[in-house]
């Protein structure tokens, strides 16, 4: 099936993971952490957003950024290009430091954020780096105490959330994260939309939000969806799941497959299933089609 469209909402909170390429680690030295700040500094102010959280691990990244009206795709592009680049010339190799594709969800900052400050900076803990998130430098949690001032995060609105003052909020901080953790902490993406994987967070907050590009998933089932759209190019069912090449069955089978896979009713290949054909040849059908 293919991968559906990146969320952009303005303003929007988004979880995001960027793992090293492999695998493979992404700091040699205290160094490159430097610079890894200097470039998510720079990128940050360059795209008008706001980093909230973040944990920089061995070989992957997390952070929850707030964009502005630039996608996150510019903001995460901007950072792996060029940090990937500083890696080159420190090693003297070529090719990309970080996996091409980058995970995000789009949060619901008012219920999950105090979620992805444990989830986030109780990450080198779960993994056994240190025993305590007071011993690992790299990462927010010593900015949400008050231990060091970092120009280019952002803690005023964590600290908002936690309490009334500044003192309050850091010490309503530092007892959420000495709680115990629990299991399903380390389950919490299950705990999103049930019908769209990149939300962490409730229809209703997506549909309050202004020009989501979002659509609730479609309760239709993919044969009735298909019967609808038959009835609407006055065509027969029969027909369109047939092997006839007609231009007008063509364009019915098109629209149930796009129908299909943007209400989230089917995927390519239940598509292609139904109507007798190739899942490559329908697919390359809808490229055409939305070329032209």
């Amino acid at each position: 099936m293919p991968r559906l469209p990146r969320l952009h909402v303005p303003g929007g909170h988004y979880h995001v993971i960027l793992r090293g390429n492999r695998r493979q680690a992404l700091f040699d030295s205290h160094q490159d952490r430097d610079v890894l700040n200097k470039i998510v500094a720079e990128s940050l102010e360059r795209e008008g957003a706001r980093l909230h959280i973040y944990c920089w691990m061995t070989n992957h990244l997390h952070g929850l950024v707030q964009v502005g009206d630039r996608p996150l795709g510019s903001l995460m592009h901007r950072i792996a290009r060029r940090y990937s680049r500083y890696r080159n010339k420190q090693q003297c190799t070529t090719g990309h430091s970080f996996e091409r594709r980058y995970k995000a969800w789009l949060v619901d900052a008012d219920m999950y954020f105090f979620a992805l400050l444990r989830y986030i900076h109780l990450n080198p803990v779960k993994a056994r780096m240190v025993q305590s998130i007071d011993d690992y430098p790299w990462c927010s949690h010593h900015a949400y105490l008050g231990r060091n001032a970092e120009s280019w995060l952002t803690v005023d609105f964590g600290l908002s959330l936690l309490g009334p003052t500044v003192e309050q909020a850091r010490a309503a901080y530092q007892t959420l994260i000495g709680q115990p953790s629990y299991a399903s902490e380390d389950r919490l993406h299950d705990d999103g939309n049930p019908t769209d994987k990149r939300v962490l967070g409730t229809d209703r907050f997506l549909l309050a939000l202004k020009h989501p590009g979002y659509k609730p998933k479609s309760r239709k089932t993919l044969m009735q969806l298909a019967e609808e759209i038959c009835l609407q190019h006055n065509v027969s069912p029969i027909l369109v799941c047939s092997a006839s090449r007609q231009r007008n069955l063509t364009a019915a089978r098109i629209a149930i497959a796009s129908a299909a896979i943007d209400e989230r009713v089917a995927t390519l290949r239940e598509v292609a299933e139904l109507l007798k054909r190739e899942p490559a040849s329908l697919s390359e059908l809808m490229t055409r089609y939305r070329k032209c």
